[in-house]
């Protein structure tokens, strides 16, 4: 790469997802000296990737990338061009030869939760639980401030496992949280299990996506964020292979984790608590909510916000 004569003209390029792990003797100067970071896109990016690879399919008039590439946070360029293909797919099944917005969103959520599986069958019973526990995460989020708009609910399983899930899309794309929006974001994780605890008094297994995402962030504050004013501003975890999904690994005493696990206990349970109030204070609208949920098993954020707003408590 470095000889005693210059090649004229000749680049070399490489990529890698472990750039830490690399030796200094490819990195120095003369070597790959330049680095290129590639991110995932944001909103406008997004957008832009959208337009590339829908220009080789015929569109409605009705379609926003806009509003795609909001609801479509977080994903990689691949996954942008696969939610076009997929809305392609989907758009042939339905012997059109053009593709639509539903078409588009529905494929958004094919990558994020799965195919929706039409033949699960799902008893009277587990249903309605389903329906209360996606109304218990959806009514959390809309009663607190700075939440992110309810998109979409369901109730239809999911390949990916998922019985329900409720898409919350950002206006537009957050570089920085606050400690109440991360708080807010822990409630509304624990708000399917808390509207099982008021409903039914007993609680089922569909929470485990809500607790491992809870407690994932509830330790991040505590450990890396510095949102905790016992610890303050010292880190006791440190984040190592950012582009293969950000590893985590400690750097403190096991005293120090000790403490560390009590404080994202609290921290959880706090949350926990205050969804269990706020449904509580509008158990009406959790009950009217849920139970349209039930009858039409999908319902849009538009008429979620229709019927909270037939008489709420706040």
């Amino acid at each position: 790469m470095d000889g005693f004569e210059g090649n004229n003209g000749v680049i070399i390029l490489a990529a890698t997802n472990r750039p830490e792990s690399l030796d200094p003797a490819l990195t120095r100067p003369g070597r790959f000296d330049r680095r290129v970071p590639v991110e995932l896109p944001d909103l406008k990016g997004r957008e832009e990737i959208l337009k590339v690879h829908a220009r080789k399919i015929k569109l409605a008039d009705d379609v926003d990338f806009h509003t795609i590439a909001r609801m479509a946070s977080g994903t990689s360029g691949a996954e942008l061009a696969n939610i076009v293909n997929e809305a392609a797919l989907r758009a042939v099944r339905s012997e059109r030869n053009y593709v639509t917005q539903a078409d588009l969103e529905e494929s958004i959520e094919v990558v994020i939760a799965g195919y929706q599986k039409k033949n699960a069958i799902m008893s009277d019973a587990e249903k309605k639980v389903v329906s209360y526990h996606e109304i218990g995460h959806a009514l959390v989020a809309a009663m607190q401030t700075d939440s992110a708009p309810v998109q979409k609910i369901t109730i239809i399983p999911r390949t990916s496992g998922a019985l329900g899930y409720t898409m919350q899309v950002e206006q537009n794309d957050k570089c920085l949280l606050t400690k109440e929006e991360l708080e807010n974001k822990i409630a509304t994780y624990t708000g399917g299990r808390a509207a099982e605890e008021i409903v039914f008094g007993q609680i089922t297994t569909g929470a485990s996506n809500d607790i491992e995402q809870a407690t994932k962030l509830a330790r991040a504050m505590i450990a890396r964020y510095g949102m905790n004013d016992e610890f303050d501003m010292v880190a006791m975890e440190t984040v190592s292979n950012q582009y293969l999904g950000g590893d985590t690994s400690l750097a403190c005493s096991a005293d120090t984790q000790k403490e560390i696990d009590q404080k994202v206990v609290a921290l959880v349970k706090e949350q926990h608590k205050k969804a269990k109030a706020i449904l509580q204070q509008n158990r009406e609208a959790l009950d009217r909510l849920a139970l349209y949920l039930y009858e039409k098993e999908t319902i849009t954020g538009e008429e979620f916000m229709r019927i909270l707003k037939g008489g709420t408590q706040g």
